[in-house]
């Protein structure tokens, strides 16, 4: 592999090396945690619900938090929502340790604390992923994700033996402790941290506003749309394995908290595996090609987990489950990045999360209550199925290739000089382009304005409309609207260099003089007693 495609790639940055080395730690100290969470919950109760909503409860908050989180991560200083997080999460596990080491906690209490940590998980993670394309450039970006989960797997596979050594010697508690200390030098590696901040000449986006930018933006991306309900579906059924592994440690094979550690350690090693085979993979096989052997070898594994009654086929088994893991959701995670433009990248990433651990918290509940009702074996193998139907999916809906265009912000757009003194907030506004379009040209110009308006209505218009006079059959207006001027502004300089060929092609069509003229106007659907958009004094103009 070459040294610019190479997994290694982005530890030449050193910002990257430090926070990824802080990020070791502190993924260390969660995976001590789950399973101390996880333990702790198959002694305060013999339901195997209640121990799959341990699960449930980290991923729920991530399903229900991101998209505020991601809105946050696009108009806030990023580092500063990461050390707020990250804070948070360790007064929340100090708490959970005290309590564990008084011995008051129940069912419920611990599932509220793992649902505060997962909180705090969802707010970090917009932020975190959607730094990496400020931290390393664009051509290193797959291998900083990949890394990313890599680091996270290399814990997985250590951290679940150290955790369920540390709860056999020193309790639950103990491993909650250790989670709250392990926050600190990410922290530390944050604070040091000193990004390049680009200014910003527009008013931030109202919260409202900004949620729903991003859904419309990835509502209306094709491609987005795809990732999303294979992250969903595979998340759905995947998580299968992680939310019933205690069962399986305690009940198919008769283990204990050392077990459920070391099984989650095979999985982690897997996971190693597969970091390290994504790139190559890549290199030879589509995206989609990927995926869905990885939906099929997951499956193979949930199957093979469910009927194994021995605990060195269990520990085997799990290996490919974890190469397959870190397969697909690596490259749910880029594509995500590389076909989304910065400014919307972490309300993107957001939602990708929001659907897949949407997935694996409905997964959470519905084979832990499926468990309870067929048993581990059936539920395990139904799980396998589902992960097939995932695969079968992808005839229909494959994966794209990552994004090749370049997304960067054209930066063309230059306000225009304004003779009525208008205010950032005034509005609506109302825009009208004309085209002078010969009859031949006809279907391609309608071609190209399909795809102009889904990128119109992607970056914030409204009302879209394409009139053809009736008098004169070779003028073609474009219309929309927008709320205010400032969204006006706000609507052109999300304009990617990706988006100029549909609008140089238009242009290349147009056959008036000079280029298409634009109409910009401030609609009234009442008449107001008073002009409230006055000229604007000639010394400014």
């Amino acid at each position: 592999m070459s040294e610019n495609t190479s997994l290694l790639a982005p530890f030449r940055h050193e910002t990257f090396r430090l926070l990824w080395i802080a990020t070791l730690m502190s993924n260390l100290g969660g995976l001590v945690q789950s399973v101390g969470a996880g333990w702790m919950m198959t002694t305060l109760t013999d339901s195997h619900n209640m121990v799959a909503l341990v699960q449930a409860s980290t991923t729920l908050p991530i399903m229900i938090f991101s998209l505020a989180a991601g809105a946050l991560a696009d108009n806030f200083d990023r580092r500063i929502v990461m050390i707020i997080a990250q804070v948070g999460m360790a007064v929340v596990s100090m708490l959970l340790a005290v309590l564990g080491f008084m011995g008051l906690l129940s069912p419920w209490l611990l599932l509220g604390f793992t649902f505060l940590i997962g909180a705090g998980t969802a707010l970090f993670n917009p932020s975190w992923q959607a730094s990496m394309g400020d931290i390393v450039p664009r051509s290193d970006l797959p291998g900083a994700v990949t890394l990313n989960a890599m680091g996270f797997n290399m814990m997985r596979s250590v951290g679940p033996a150290v955790g369920g050594l540390i709860v056999a010697l020193a309790g639950a508690a103990a491993a909650f402790a250790l989670n709250a200390v392990s926050y600190l030098p990410l922290i530390a590696a944050l604070l040091r941290w000193q990004p390049e901040r680009t200014p910003n000449r527009l008013p931030r986006e109202s919260f409202g506003s900004a949620i729903l930018a991003g859904i419309r933006y990835v509502s209306l991306s094709p491609n987005l749309t795809t990732v999303l309900l294979r992250g969903f579906l595979f998340g759905l059924a995947a998580v299968a394995v992680l939310a019933l592994l205690p069962s399986v440690a305690a009940d198919n094979v008769g283990g204990g908290a050392l077990v459920y550690g070391t099984l989650l350690g095979c999985f982690g090693v897997g996971a190693i595996g597969g970091a390290f085979l994504n790139g190559r993979a890549r290199e030879r096989y589509s995206n989609e090609l990927i995926v869905r052997w990885a939906c099929v070898g997951f499956a193979l594994s949930c199957a093979g987990l469910g009927f194994s009654h021995n605990i060195w086929l269990s520990h085997l088994v799990l290996v490919p489950a974890g190469a397959c893991w870190v397969m697909a959701l690596s490259l749910f995670n880029v594509s995500i990045q590389l076909s989304s433009p910065r400014w919307v990248v972490g309300r993107a990433l957001s939602l990708y999360q929001t659907a897949t651990f949407g997935g694996m918290a409905a997964g959470s509940w519905l084979w832990g209550t499926s468990a309870d009702a067929i048993g581990l074996d059936q539920s395990l193998a139904l799980a396998g199925a589902v992960l097939l139907a995932c695969a079968l999916v992808g005839f229909k809906l494959p994966l794209p290739q990552f994004e090749s265009r370049d997304l960067g912000p054209l930066n063309t757009f230059n306000e225009p000089v304004l003779q009525l003194d208008l205010m950032p907030r005034s509005g609506p506004i109302m825009v009208m382009v004309d085209y002078r379009i010969d009859q031949a040209d006809i279907p391609r110009f309608l071609a190209l304005m399909t795809d102009r308006r889904r990128v119109r209505l992607r970056d914030g218009a409204r009302q879209w409309a394409l009139l053809r006079d009736l008098s004169e059959p070779d003028l073609w207006v474009e219309s929309y609207h927008v709320p205010t001027w400032v969204d006006y502004v706000r609507h052109n300089l999300r304009r990617t260099k990706a988006d100029a060929e549909n609008f140089e092609a238009l242009r290349e069509l147009h056959r008036g003089e000079g280029v298409p003229l634009v109409h910009r106007m401030i609609e009234r659907q009442t008449v107001p007693l008073v002009d409230e958009t006055p000229l604007r004094p000639v010394s400014e103009v």
